[in-house]
């Protein structure tokens, strides 16, 4: 139980106190109403005695009284009525005032506890319980069973001012005796027959004369004796006088508690049945109606009724109702009172008070004790009735009663206990059930109030009278007497689970507010325990708020809740945590506290519920209506609203006019919308393409304070700066909802909040709006200047039917709305770049809705017409795009970058380009290349055309085109530089279909700047991806071969064979039918393709599905006008056609696609190669030795029949030649994967050097034998043939090279032997020679046969190293082909 102002044993003492009857003369009556109080109210504050008294028992001890207090009442007679067992409705209403009255102090004491996990903070009192108590036990009518509360004695009260004083002591006296000794009345009742009468001569110290009253009072001492009478002298001072002393009022604290008792013990039956009272009584309370009916619903059930159409017809109840409680008291609350009494008057009070007790009271109850514990026992009569009988009042058994109760008012708790003791045996053994009841209940309370505790509290002496009191004898307002005083006997005992368990079974479905503050007080029990009960005390404190609430207490059962509330909330009790939140709502809105109500509102819709869709329904209209209904809400600001949820971190920010739909064949550019996912690679691609478009804008270089463009923001962007915006451009808020209801719920009126730092800035209206999960408002900036996004305003609303899920029906708007806003608040990214953030938590900003307005600037849009979707692998397509300026501002500076440079390009225009047509026709009625006709006469495969190319003329050295890796940037051929405001222009876009099958995503990157310079946008960019699916054409294979002729027969540089090997690797899924190979050229800056040896007869090469073709070609050095200086970095393309007309590569697109290829690295080329160079020196020039650096372009045609007619597509393909012997393909070989490597963490050592291979040295130098076919020797006149030989050395490499020719070899195969014979070399065997770079040396050598026949000659060995390589041994050459020689015999 809470904890009470007063200790156990103060609150029982204060409980039975000596009763002491007031009659008042009206001259008496007059006197005190001086004050503004009658006699007893006067002497209420000094009844309590501050010294002890003393009294002798039977047995002749001293008897100590300590802290007495005697109640002195006016007597207030009414007529016999029947006794029930429980309050009557006036009782009950008096009482639940009492409780009303009494509310937690405003900062009063609270009791913080900590339990486990849980934080409480709880009363710490509960006065209105203990006014409750109080008031209930003042209520109870004196019974015939007990004489605790009957009256010992009466004061006779005369004025002094009496003409005849004695004739009205006389007259009152014999008042007293009428009313108790007459039978029509039944109360007040009298302990004893010869009740003790004191006589009372009040004297007006302002008025009256005193000696007359001194007088009066010696006559009152010989006729009544000193003991029985007293002059008490009053209003010592006049009401007018004296203002500015300031005297104490002790009366006010007593006045209405006084007031509500008189009243509690009057009304016992209704007003026209009660008789008026002997003396001024103080005015009647008149009392408000409250409810306390019976109710069956369960405790826990929620007071709504949610399967009923008002299903707010509760609340409406409620805020249309004003009730109000007005308790009128005999005194007016601002009247003061003892107005004339001074403080010698209080003091005489006191004394009064004093004397009578000790010299009056005591000494008559002291006498009637001894003479009951003298009377013998007399016969009983039987009365069946009430708890099967009832006593003579003489009986024996009454007068030991009588003498128990005596002694436990004067503290005689001992002999006290020994009578009830007895009393309660007697009547136990004649059934008097209610009798021994009471006996039992008293014993329990003197046995522990006896001092010393000689015995143990007899708890079941209290669970006796409890249960006899309730059952037997069906007289609850006993039995929970009884209940109240043993719960605080087993509070002070620590006893709490005990008193706990007596008050929860003392709840019944009777009095709503009697089980609710028992249940309160169980309620503390459990916290109050050495360990406490935390989830109890919640428990039964909602059981507790739930009863105060039906007993029409609203404030306390809002108060029972809220502290349950700290019990339940944040444990994952969710169907609790909602049954209390609505109920405090309920309350607090009933209590006309909104803000308290919205708040516990809101908790229901925010949290995760797991109620049913009706009852969140419910929640949510009984919600809103508290909005709309509550004054003053919506006056100041617009309140936030729970729902729906927001996710404020997947806000997206669009900058930008939406996408423009396609038109007709124009297909639009896809730029960036909402409604694509973000992708965080494929935004680092754009944001590469952007910086190569920028460095290609900025000659090479990226500014400082270049920041990628960012069109729409969210979570994953960049969001540290402002975002830049422009004037006259929208800026969309895709704001995203989440609704944690199971029903659906209306938003309407959208519309966005922010402020803007200029004061003329108009506002801007949503436009779009779409309501789903998210919401998309756009806004239309006039001006420049700083924006501010936030929050979002909107109306919400239930729809009327929880079933209807249809957020648009006509029935969705029928429910109650309510306008509010939510701010939208993001937090940005953690920062963890220090020390300091690291070891805190701290965010960066996150800047998406805080644009910055700029100045206008040039807005392009892009639209492709005859795009394809779908192209064989090398396929040229020519298609247009069309630029469109939409904006007010010129626009320049138009490039485009894209992660396929290859797949693409607008076409040179250094060189003389085919015009393109204003009207673009359909693609088969002409070609994509720049073709000619094969001069008649020609023959197929020869050489129809050798032009020097420089690859800046397409972009690939310089110009417009930068940025490595194969990413480029190109340049538009705007016809001015500029597109002026509303213009259009189209240009031609040639396409070729990916090298790999498959689906490819292509990125086009196009970027243009404003005609003016320095402002805070300085380029815009758009976007573009496509989609291209590229089947299988052709695959080409190439190799070179070294020619065995020596340079001067082909020419100075000398020459080698280039197979090609073609293959129809098809599979007719687009209906292609056969691929004919029309041209073969090269491209290549010392090589050239010379003729084709093996053309076709008179037709082209021609492949259907998966037939291969070879190809022969005869490739030479570049001539020397064909490489001067000026054309060093120039590209020779030799053209050999194989049909009858001749495609010219060098021109657009066949050139533009052969440099926008991946191109190979560029062949080292040595500054000098002096002693000393390092390893990559040598493997430089080993390497230069095999290089071919010669590009083949196959250029095909494909028949392909569409919509029952024919097509023809071309195509080309490359194929880069780098080294020879080493097989080229113009398909990538897929890169095998790599094994897992264990990681080592070790310190990178430097890459080993590179040294040449040894198959790399042994192309240093090339061999030829020059020798006679044949030979005609006659052996008979000469045994040895001579043959002389020539031996050519070609040093192939850019350095000086040491070579060994050592002729001793013989072939030792015994196949060679066979076939070839046997020779030998005549004259010198090995030689040492040393050749310059590119130096022919011819040595001349001598053959010698024995025998006629047929013999190989290639047999010298040729050793060669770098001269100035002094370390490395000579590496073995490889030599030519067999050179057969046939000796014959004459």
């Amino acid at each position: 139980m809470a904890q009470c102002v007063q200790s156990v044993q103060e609150f029982i003492q204060d409980s039975f106190v000596p009763m002491v009857a007031v009659l008042c003369s009206e001259d008496a009556e007059k006197i005190t109403r001086k004050n503004n109080l009658n006699f007893s109210e006067l002497l209420r504050p000094f009844c309590r005695l501050t010294s002890e008294g003393h009294m002798r028992d039977p047995n002749n001890q001293v008897q100590v009284v300590k802290n007495l207090r005697i109640s002195v009442n006016n007597v207030v007679t009414r007529p016999s009525v029947p006794t029930s067992g429980v309050h009557s409705p006036a009782q009950r209403r008096l009482l639940s005032e009492v409780v009303s009255a009494s509310q937690p102090a405003e900062g009063g004491v609270a009791n913080f506890i900590t339990a486990g996990d849980y934080d409480l903070n709880i009363s710490a009192t509960t006065p209105w319980f203990e006014a409750y108590r109080e008031s209930f036990l003042q209520s109870m009518p004196a019974s015939d069973h007990e004489f605790l509360n009957h009256y010992l004695a009466c004061l006779l009260v005369v004025s002094s001012s009496e003409a005849v004083p004695v004739e009205q002591f006389l007259k009152l006296s014999q008042e007293q005796h009428k009313i108790q000794h007459n039978g029509e009345y039944t109360n007040p009742k009298w302990f004893i027959p010869n009740t003790l009468k004191y006589y009372v001569l009040l004297h007006d110290m302002s008025q009256g004369d005193e000696q007359r009253a001194d007088s009066v009072y010696e006559d009152m001492k010989q006729r009544y004796g000193s003991q029985g009478c007293y002059l008490l002298k009053i209003n010592s001072r006049t009401a007018a006088a004296g203002t500015d002393e300031q005297i104490p009022d002790p009366w006010s604290q007593y006045l209405n508690k006084s007031s509500l008792q008189s009243q509690v013990r009057s009304i016992f039956v209704s007003s026209d049945h009660m008789t008026s009272s002997h003396s001024s009584s103080g005015s009647l309370m008149v009392i408000g109606q409250t409810s306390d009916g019976l109710d069956n619903t369960h405790p826990l059930q929620l007071e709504t009724a949610i399967d009923m159409p008002g299903s707010l017809d509760s609340l409406r109840s409620v805020a249309a109702e004003t009730k109000t409680t007005t308790v009128y008291t005999g005194v007016a609350a601002g009247t003061s009172h003892g107005a004339c009494l001074t403080l010698n008057d209080h003091n005489r009070l006191r004394l009064f008070i004093q004397e009578f007790t000790f010299r009056g009271l005591l000494p008559h109850i002291e006498k009637n004790i001894r003479q009951l514990n003298d009377q013998n026992r007399v016969p009983f009569e039987y009365d069946f009735g009430w708890c099967f009988l009832t006593y003579h009042p003489e009986a024996p058994e009454l007068q030991i009663r009588k003498m128990a109760d005596l002694c436990f008012l004067v503290q005689h708790y001992e002999l006290a206990y020994s009578c009830y003791h007895m009393a309660k045996k007697d009547f136990l053994s004649d059934q008097a059930m209610l009798y021994a009841a009471g006996a039992l209940e008293m014993a329990a309370v003197s046995a522990f109030l006896q001092g010393g505790a000689p015995r143990p509290y007899p708890a079941h002496y209290m669970d006796t009278a409890i249960q006899t009191y309730r059952d037997v004898c069906k007289n609850k307002v006993l039995a929970e007497r009884c209940a109240l005083f043993s719960a605080e006997v087993l509070k002070s005992q620590a006893k709490y689970s005990d008193a706990a368990t007596l008050l929860i079974k003392m709840t019944s479905e009777d009095s709503d507010l009697c089980s609710a503050l028992l249940l309160e007080q169980a309620a503390h029990c459990f916290i109050n325990m050495r360990n406490p009960m935390v989830r109890k005390f919640a428990f039964h404190m909602i059981l507790a708020g739930h009863r105060f609430s039906k007993a029409g207490q609203k404030r306390h059962a809002l108060r029972c809740y809220c502290q349950a509330m700290q019990v339940y909330k944040g444990k994952g009790w969710s169907l609790a945590e909602d049954h209390i939140n609505f109920t405090i709502g309920r309350q607090s809105f009933t209590l006309r506290q909104p803000e308290n109500a919205v708040l516990a509102f809101r908790h229901i819709l925010t949290n995760d519920s797991q109620q049913t869709a009706t009852q969140q329904g419910a929640f949510l209209r009984e919600y809103l209506y508290v909005y709309r209904n509550v004054p003053g809400v919506c006056e100041v600001a617009l309140p936030q609203l729970p729902l729906p949820c927001i996710n404020s971190s997947a806000t997206r920010v669009y900058f930008g006019h939406e996408r423009r739909l396609a038109e007709g064949e124009k297909q639009a550019a896809t730029h960036v919308s909402l409604d694509q996912e973000f992708d965080q690679d494929l935004a680092a691609v754009w944001q590469d393409l952007e910086e190569q478009v920028v460095a290609a804008a900025n000659r090479g270089v990226v500014p400082s304070t270049f920041y990628p463009t960012q069109c729409c923001l969210n979570s994953q962007t960049d969001n540290l700066h402002f975002p830049l915006a422009v004037v006259e451009e929208p800026i969309i808020v895709e704001v995203v909802f989440r609704n944690p209801l199971k029903v659906p719920l209306v938003l309407s009126d959208l519309s966005l909040l922010w402020k803007f730092t200029l004061k003329d800035f108009s506002r801007p209206q949503p436009q779009d709006i779409m309501v789903g999960d998210a919401a998309r408002l756009k806004l239309l900036p006039r001006q420049t200047g700083q924006l501010t996004i936030l929050g979002l305003v909107y109306n919400l609303a239930s729809t009327s039917s929880t079933g209807d899920s249809t957020i648009n029906s006509p029935s969705a708007t029928a429910g109650t709305s309510v306008r509010g806003r939510q701010d939208l608040e993001i937090q940005g990214p953690r920062l963890n770049q220090s020390k300091e953030e690291k070891t805190s938590v701290s965010h960066g900003p996150d800047r998406r809705l805080d644009p910055t307005i700029t100045p206008p600037m040039p807005l392009l849009e892009v639209f492709f017409l005859q795009f394809p979707t779908a192209l064989l692998c090398g396929e040229i397509r020519k298609a247009y795009v069309e630029f469109c300026n939409v904006s007010h501002v010129p626009l320049c500076g138009l490039r485009v970058a894209s992660t396929h440079p290859d797949f693409f390009t607008f076409g040179s225009s250094s060189l003389a380009t085919p015009l393109t047509p204003l009207s673009p026709t359909s693609f088969e009625n002409c070609s994509a290349y720049k073709t000619l006709a094969t001069p008649p006469g020609a023959t197929p495969g020869s050489v129809t055309a050798v032009t020097l190319v420089s690859a800046a003329d397409f972009g690939s050295g310089g110009g417009g085109v930068f940025g490595t890796g194969g990413k480029r940037v190109a340049e538009m051929p705007l016809g001015e530089g500029t597109l002026t405001p509303g213009e259009s222009t189209q240009l031609p876009l040639w396409l070729r279909g990916p090298d790999q099958e498959g689906v490819h995503e292509i990125n086009f990157l196009f970027y243009y700047e404003g005609a003016e310079k320095g402002g805070k946008i300085s380029h815009r960019v758009l976007r573009h991806t496509v989609f291209i699916c590229a089947s299988r054409s052709l695959s080409v294979r190439a190799t070179a071969c070294r020619s065995n002729t020596l340079p001067e027969e082909e020419g100075r540089n000398g020459s080698m064979l280039v197979f090609v090997d073609v293959e129809n690797i098809n599979t007719s899924e687009a209906g292609v039918r056969e691929f004919h190979i029309a041209q073969v050229s090269s491209s290549s800056k010392q090589w050239r393709l010379h003729k084709c040896i093996n053309p076709a007869e008179n037709k082209d090469c021609k492949l259907t599905t998966r037939e291969r073709g070879k190809l022969c070609f005869r490739a030479t050095r570049c001539k020397p006008h064909e490489a001067t200086s000026k054309s060093l970095e120039k590209y020779t393309f030799a053209d050999l056609s194989l049909g009858n007309e001749q495609i010219i590569s060098s021109t657009t697109p066949c050139a533009d696609f052969f440099f926008r290829r991946c191109q190979p690295s560029e062949s080292w080329r040595p500054q000098g190669a002096g002693p000393g160079g390092g390893a990559e020196d040598i493997t430089g020039v080993v390497r230069k030795c095999n290089e071919v650096d010669l590009d083949i372009i196959v250029l095909w045609k494909a028949f392909v029949v569409e919509d029952n007619k024919q097509v023809i597509l071309e195509g080309q393909l490359h194929v880069a030649l780098q080294t020879i012997g080493k097989e080229a393909c113009s398909l990538r070989q897929k890169e095998e994967a790599q094994e897992m490597v264990l990681l080592k963490f070790k310190p990178e050592l430097p890459p080993p050097m590179t040294r040449p291979s040894m198959e790399q040295l042994s192309h240093l130098i090339k061999t030829n034998l020059h020798y006679p076919e044949s030979h005609s020797h006659s052996f008979v006149q000469k045994s040895l043939c001579m043959v002389p030989v020539i031996l050519t050395l070609s040093n192939c490499s850019l350095a000086q090279v040491d070579a060994i020719i050592d002729l001793r070899h013989k072939t030792t195969s015994p196949e060679s032997l066979e076939v070839h014979g046997s020779f030998t070399w005549l004259g010198q065997t090995q030689y040492k020679l040393q050749l310059r770079a590119q130096e022919v040396m011819r040595l001349p050598l001598r053959a010698g046969f024995l025998h006629a026949g047929v013999y190989n000659l290639g047999t010298p060995r040729v050793f060669a190293k770098l001269a100035d390589q002094g370390a490395m041994c000579e590496t073995s050459q490889q030599t030519a082909t067999p050179a057969l020689i046939i000796i014959n015999s004459t």
